[in-house]
């Protein structure tokens, strides 16, 4: 059976504290999510229905996320990025995280397979 799962790649280089980087994973999360349901809804529904797995990796640079989204572009695999309010930490409109997927999981490592666990 193919796994299906959700990847979010969070900025280190940012030094956002712990929760704020959990909000912004989950951000990342719902809105690369919501953009699947509309555009993919087959996919969106085996993910859903089979524990909707999620990894969360790190990216240490802007440099490295534009990399990553050249990549997901360039193979067709749907993505959301995240830019910040800027209410607390960081400048409004700074890029703090990116959603990947849900997709085939052998899909999204041929992308995402080098990078760490955040």
């Amino acid at each position: 059976m193919d796994e299906y799962k959700q990847v979010i790649l969070i900025r280190t280089d940012l030094k956002m504290g712990t929760g704020k980087k959990c909000a912004q994973s989950c951000h990342a999360s719902i809105s690369s999510a919501d953009l699947v349901r509309i555009k993919n809804k087959e996919a969106w529904k085996k993910w859903k229905n089979t524990g909707q797995k999620k990894v969360i990796l790190r990216v240490s640079s802007m440099e490295e996320l534009n990399e990553i989204v050249f990549k997901l572009e360039k193979n067709k695999i749907p993505f959301f990025l995240i830019r910040d309010a800027g209410l607390t930490q960081l400048a409004p409109g700074t890029t703090t995280a990116l959603g990947i997927g849900p997709a085939l999981s052998e899909t999204l490592d041929k992308v995402t397979g080098d990078l760490k666990l955040l």
